[in-house]
């Protein structure tokens, strides 16, 4: 279960504190895609509130503040690239991606710059302000009381984040939000009243102009080592016995009767470890498992195969793809609606 050394350790000394890498958003690949949002916001009207970006540990908007937070990690290629390695997944890969965080994270702060969760007509549709922010939720896929907009069915999280999902579609170049919502009532209704209120917000200055930074990246004093040790420390978690369901999967693929005894092999391993990336995206993506953890998993599952010597068919390789791939979403639904992953 170890996981590739990064070919970047050279190029980036990973034992430094964060705040002395030099990380910025000026001069990065991040600065014309946030130029590219600020039209985007003058072409729906927001010219009142303009938010401060700058790099932290995650996404985020600190509570009452109109400041967005990027990962430092989407400053640099190669810190992007060991994200990839390290936890399987980036949140705001590439333009497409990183708009659509950005226009989520501008939900919020158009909520906090207008308070708009103080009126009643908020609450009633998006629910109280003040309700517990779970770290884990159990979302009911495809339910048509919300829309769609960031993955893991994120609007059903809370409040908060339902209105900034509605929101970011609402503001999204191009899409028709009610033909797409014509048939998802509570939802379309929540996207008219966004509307609504955008409309009028339009030439009043907002409330709150407060862009205090939460974690700035140059003031970060553990290293990108230290950052991704914390992350596996809060990760772990007991993983499943699933040894008998490995051989029931490779061995049934290894018979005579489905590939000849003389095909070409394949460490089973090598499959998880191929097709990570792209599972876990949409593992996540349809039944709102965390990436934090389907990653262990899989890469779990990947050390007992070698263990068990488990091999698989070259010529029945998208036969076993579907096979990992129907396994560890039936896990993921188990660990999403049970808390474990065998229920």
């Amino acid at each position: 279960m170890t996981n590739p050394e990064s070919p970047f350790h050279e190029s980036v000394p990973f034992s430094s504190p964060i705040r002395d890498l030099g990380l910025s958003i000026a001069g990065s690949s991040l600065e014309p895609v946030l130029a590219e949002f600020l039209d985007e916001l003058r072409a729906v009207g927001i010219t009142r509130v303009v938010p401060r970006f700058y790099l932290s540990t995650e996404w985020g908007v600190p509570d009452g503040t109109i400041a967005i937070a990027i990962p430092f990690y989407l400053a640099r290629p190669e810190l992007t690239q060991l994200q990839l390695e390290k936890q399987g997944y980036v949140e705001g890969h590439g333009r497409s991606d990183l708009l659509r965080y950005l226009r989520h994270e501008m939900g919020h702060v158009i909520n906090y710059a207008y308070r708009l969760h103080e009126a009643g007509e908020w609450s009633d549709r998006f629910g109280e302000i003040d309700d517990p922010y779970p770290d884990e939720y159990r979302p009911e896929p495809f339910s048509r009381r919300y829309v769609r907009h960031l993955p893991g069915w994120y609007a059903q999280k809370h409040p908060d984040e339902d209105w900034a999902e509605t929101f970011a579609v609402w503001m999204t170049p191009g899409l028709d939000w009610r033909k797409e919502y014509a048939d998802w009532p509570v939802a379309l209704e929540k996207l008219q009243y966004c509307d609504f209120t955008m409309a009028w917000l339009a030439d009043r200055d907002p409330v709150v102009t407060d862009d205090e930074l939460d974690e700035d990246v140059g003031e970060i004093g553990h290293s990108v080592d230290d950052h991704y040790q914390k992350l596996d420390q809060n990760e772990a978690e007991p993983l499943p016995d699933l040894d008998s369901v490995l051989r029931s999967i490779f061995e049934d693929l290894g018979r005579p009767e489905h590939s000849p005894e003389d095909s070409p092999r394949g460490p089973a391993s090598n499959l998880f470890r191929k097709i990570e990336r792209e599972l876990i995206a949409d593992v996540f993506r349809w039944t709102g498992a965390f990436p934090e953890r389907i990653r262990p998993l899989l890469r779990h599952l990947a050390h007992r195969s070698d263990e068990l010597q488990q091999v698989y068919p070259i010529d029945r390789e998208t036969t076993a793809v579907v096979a990992v791939t129907t396994l560890v979403t039936a896990l993921a639904i188990n660990q999403v609606r049970h808390g474990s992953y065998l229920a």
